[in-house]
């Protein structure tokens, strides 16, 4: 037993030796209407306990149970204050970490002026079900020179502060320059402090803290329109989808390590093609987007999260993201360095505009015009047994602490490989085409570990225990 753990646990590991071409699995995931009914949802958030919230983008906010029912009444009604139509409504909206006690949670919406209103609101001291919708506290009030490129997500990151993602303001072309003025709040990614100050706080850390020339509040600027951005709530990486111009859609990815600061090329780059070079800082300091994908059947970007539900599920550590035009979903992992798009799925109808997460990390997107949530399935989570595919064979040799990996298929299969402890941390993780290989295992730690095997729409969940 202890050499046949010791010898599953080698294939993953070492298949990082392998090296090749970034490759499309096929490996199709599940779609399941989790709630309908729903008006205009743009995006969906919890409180840390089993409700989702979902926003309506003509000024609502409603809660949905974990038995997929929707509220009656609505957990705040702020239309009358909310400026609808095209991209502009109630955008965003973020729970404080300390939401349990002090029930503050904070909203991004068009209003007055057809400005950008950041505020706080409060839920019901009585009624956990509602708001009051007579305690906004304003934060922030930013002039929209035109009614498109809003931006409209905020949300906390793991450090504390809230990051309110800002588009460049608008029409086309960014015609003003915003995103790439550090005197502008447009085009840009903010952090402030809400829990110090009035009515916030600048964090020291913040890269332009104390500046003259630039505005403190700013985290990270180049951005054209970062509709959807979400930190993984493993490592604390930071992802944005950041809606493209006339040519190519991106994904932009801000390591937890990041002091920030980062200039994300536009208007001076779509993605990672010139777009308008005059008057701009040299490419090298840029940061250019970790995935761009071309317009076709595509046209806009719905930014996603970091799969951190259930950690046998074969997406575990994925990054899923969507296309509002296409109505596709795709995943990204890192191989060895490279980034590989998978393709989950298209699922027609819906016009993607927002994922969400619950509590548990599991993954849910909403259809604009279906009036849909859908909970992501993963079809091959959990552990199968090997007589569901008995094609595979393990072998392991105990003398030389080798272990061989068969297909048993003389076409060479596109098979996946991910070695996961017990904590769900990802240790290895690997796309390969072949019929047979051999790896070594004697560098492995002692452990418990379970081996994840994608073939052809299965999955094969080996658990290893390899001892000292």
């Amino acid at each position: 037993m202890k050499a046949i753990s010791r010898f599953i646990q080698t294939i993953l590991f070492m298949l990082a030796i392998s090296a090749g071409s970034c490759q499309e699995l096929q490996i199709k995931g599940t779609l399941v209407p989790f709630a309908t009914g729903l008006s205009h949802p743009v995006c969906i958030a919890n409180a840390g306990d089993s409700r989702l919230f979902v926003v309506d983008e003509q000024g609502y906010i409603v809660i949905v149970n974990s038995d997929g029912n929707v509220n009656p009444i609505n957990f705040l009604d702020i239309h009358e204050r909310v400026t609808y139509g095209g991209e502009r409504g109630l955008l965003g909206l973020a729970f404080h970490p300390q939401y349990a006690t002090n029930g503050y949670f904070y909203v991004n919406y068009i209003g007055a002026g057809d400005s950008t209103h950041i505020s706080r609101f409060s839920v019901n001291p009585g009624n956990p079900e509602t708001a009051d919708p007579s305690s906004e506290f304003k934060l922030m009030t930013i002039y929209q020179p035109f009614g498109n490129h809003n931006g409209g997500c905020l949300c906390f990151g793991p450090d504390g502060y809230l990051y309110i993602g800002m588009g460049d303001g608008g029409s086309a072309g960014d015609p003003g320059n915003r995103a790439q003025n550090p005197m502008e709040y447009l085009g840009k990614m903010l952090r402030i402090d809400v829990n110090q100050g009035n009515p916030y706080a600048i964090p020291q850390s913040n890269p332009f803290s104390g500046s003259l020339s630039a505005l403190n509040e700013i985290w990270a600027l180049g951005l054209r329109n970062p509709w959807r951005f979400s930190f993984d709530r493993l490592s604390g990486d930071l992802w944005i989808g950041d809606v493209g111009q006339n040519v190519t859609e991106e994904i932009d990815m801000q390591p937890a390590a990041s002091t920030g600061g980062e200039n994300y090329g536009w208007r001076c780059y779509e993605g990672n093609q010139p777009y308008d070079s005059s008057g701009c800082v040299p490419s090298s300091s840029l940061i250019f987007p970790v995935f761009a994908y071309p317009h076709g059947d595509e046209c806009s970007v719905t930014g996603g999260y970091v799969y951190r539900g259930t950690p046998l599920s074969l997406w575990y550590g994925y990054y899923f993201f969507a296309d509002y035009c296409s109505d596709r979903i795709w995943t990204l992992h890192n191989v060895s360095g490279n980034w590989t798009k998978e393709d989950f799925g298209q699922f027609t109808g819906n016009n993607f505009s927002t994922f969400g997460e619950d509590v548990y990390g599991q993954l849910y997107v909403a259809g604009l015009t279906s009036g849909t949530i859908f909970r992501v399935i993963d079809n091959t989570t959990g552990i199968v047994n090997n007589a569901n595919a008995s094609e595979i064979k393990i072998i392991q040799d105990a003398f030389s602490e080798k272990v061989y990996v068969e297909s048993g298929r003389i076409d060479k299969p596109v098979m996946m490989l991910r070695l996961y402890d017990v904590k769900g941390a990802t240790l290895f993780d690997k796309t390969i085409k072949e019929d047979s290989y051999e790896f070594d295992i004697s560098s492995l730690p002692a452990g418990a570990y379970f081996l994840n095997i994608g073939i052809e729409g299965k999955q094969i969940v080996h658990k290893l225990v390899k001892g000292y």
